[in-house]
């Protein structure tokens, strides 16, 4: 279908046209979208600079002040990059941000999260033109490289003076897409863990039966990890409470050895995503994983690429202003929110590490959850109702009192 823009929703027109910025990783162009976010912020009349903590990697801030701007700030939070794609699965190229004769629009970063970045700027707009005054000063963040860990990105920039004048208080960050009617609002996520086992072990003929493989030994440890899986996969499926942040998944992605079909190979290693739900004690884990290992022979090490350790929650009770005003915006929308624990990783895991609240919410219901997967799309009517909630709940937040 043709990208023509007649009669269409100025705000759709926006979406689209950021989402035909490539930022997909690992080369994303963090310059165009910068040049972007400037122009969204001069055309809405907000604040804009841009820093950057690693050469080339922006942080995007934009920033509407508040009347009371000693008070602790709302900051709305959006990362910059996307996921790879594979053209040859989608229907429609995945960067010119097609909308079919269904409203739906598809492109990489559709759901994960640009549409959240736009959201936050459109309803700004409209407050902006219906004059409301809020409390708070509200700050736009958009920062780079969360899709591969975020350490350049807010990993760094919360320890920078930068961050520490925002003077934040409360932040927004992404949710995901929810098939039913409700939606999702996450208040914590499991603790990722990335880390490769190796093993050294005997070499030989690939002929004979060597002893103390380095694959024998590595395997154990797989057979072992995969145990603990299934483990797991039952827990959530027996408990209809139970999301999958509230489990702990293993997943080994990747293994690397061998050098030719008739050499037994003196190393093997096995990578590992772990996800650890936010009620298992992180020093038993790490030693349980010790355990496997040495149960399965001697002459291994397990090497981190990432390693939280930091278990934070939001606390999304009445005890909290943050979670009253926005269960109170909710519920004057009429939506009904479902509170979870996030299932993978987001950089609002660095927002909490410093000790301040986060919920993630993107508001995406009645919608499949298509983040990172071939064809990703998200309905404009969808979208633009996403604007609407964002128009209720950030004035309620930005006017928290105390």
């Amino acid at each position: 279908m043709s990208s023509d823009t007649v009669d269409e929703d100025p705000a759709v027109t926006n979406f689209r046209t950021y989402l035909r910025i490539n930022t997909a990783q690992p080369k994303p162009d963090y310059g165009e979208a910068d040049i972007f976010y400037k122009a969204m912020a001069d055309e809405v009349g907000l604040d804009y600079r841009s820093v950057e903590v690693v050469r080339g990697k922006p942080m995007a801030i934009l920033t509407w002040q508040g009347q009371e701007p000693t008070l602790p700030s709302l900051m709305l939070y959006c990362h910059t990059d996307v996921v790879p794609v594979f053209p040859e699965h989608w229907k429609y190229d995945p960067f010119e941000a097609e909308k079919d004769t269904d409203g739906n629009i598809y492109a990489r970063g559709a759901q994960d999260m640009k549409c959240v970045g736009i959201q936050y700027i459109e309803a700004i707009r409209r407050l902006k033109k219906e004059d409301v005054k809020l409390k708070r000063t509200v700050h736009i963040v958009f920062g780079p490289d969360e899709e591969i860990g975020g350490k350049e990105g807010m990993g760094m920039f919360v320890h920078q003076k930068t961050f520490q004048d925002l003077n934040v208080g409360f932040a927004l960050d992404e949710g995901l897409a929810n098939p039913t009617s409700e939606f999702r609002l996450f208040y914590g996520e499991r603790a990722c863990w990335w880390f490769t086992v190796t093993f050294q072990g005997k070499p030989g003929h690939g002929s004979a039966f060597i002893e103390d493989t380095a694959v024998a030994k590595l395997n154990k440890v797989i057979n072992r990890a995969l145990e603990y899986r299934a483990e797991q996969e039952q827990r959530l499926k027996s408990n209809p409470k139970f999301t999958l942040g509230d489990v702990t998944t293993v997943n080994i992605n990747f293994l690397k050895g061998g050098v030719q079909f008739n050499v037994v190979p003196p190393e093997m290693s096995a990578g590992f995503d772990v996800r650890i739900a936010t009620d298992v004690d992180l020093v038993k884990f790490e030693e349980m994983l010790h355990q496997w290992c040495k149960d399965a022979g001697p002459d291994y090490t397990i090497e981190f690429v990432q390693k939280k350790v930091s278990q934070q929650m939001s606390c999304v009770d009445n005890t909290s202003p943050w979670w009253t005003a926005f269960d109170s915006a909710s519920q004057a929308l009429g939506i009904k929110i479902q509170k979870e624990i996030f299932p993978a990783g987001t950089d609002g895991r660095y927002i909490r590490e410093m000790g301040l609240p986060v919920f993630g919410f993107s508001p995406m219901n009645n919608t499949p959850v298509l983040l990172h997967d071939h064809n990703e799309y998200l309905n404009e009517k969808v979208y633009l109702r996403g604007i609407e909630i964002y128009e209720k709940i950030i004035p309620a937040l930005a006017n928290v009192t105390g």
